[in-house]
């Protein structure tokens, strides 16, 4: 599967940025997707994972982007997007886009090695 992510950008605090992640390929193997960041200096992150629509399109947040971040994902168009409202400074990172093709339980979507491929990211800039 080949990912490309969209839709970074400045912005700042307060504000809201969409991102969108365009699958290609062997689409029929992303069971899950979700996105993930990595900020300077630290690992990378789970943010946000969805599960197909016909598996009940389940998601499952990060702490730290609940009530603020919503994931969706349109089947149809084997495209996946994550909404970022009330952003704040620490929501400043890389954000990459990231597919399973196993239906893992969702408390295992912060295991990044369940991804079998993964999107060139796109940054994300909250300024204070």
């Amino acid at each position: 599967v080949q990912l490309q992510a969209s839709g970074g950008g400045l912005v700042q605090a307060g504000g809201y940025l969409s991102l969108s992640c365009a699958a290609s390929g062997r689409t029929f193997s992303t069971d899950i997707m979700a996105w993930f960041r990595q900020a300077p200096g630290k690992e990378r992150e789970f943010v946000a994972g969805i599960s197909r629509s016909r598996s009940g399109g389940t998601t499952y947040y990060a702490d730290s982007v609940k009530g603020r971040f919503t994931i969706s994902r349109d089947d149809a168009k084997n495209s996946m997007y994550l909404q970022m409202n009330s952003l704040k400074p620490e929501d400043t990172a890389v954000y990459y886009c990231a597919t399973c093709p196993i239906a893992y339980a969702s408390t295992s979507w912060g295991n990044q090695q369940i991804y079998d491929s993964w999107g060139q990211g796109t940054q994300v800039t909250v300024s204070s």
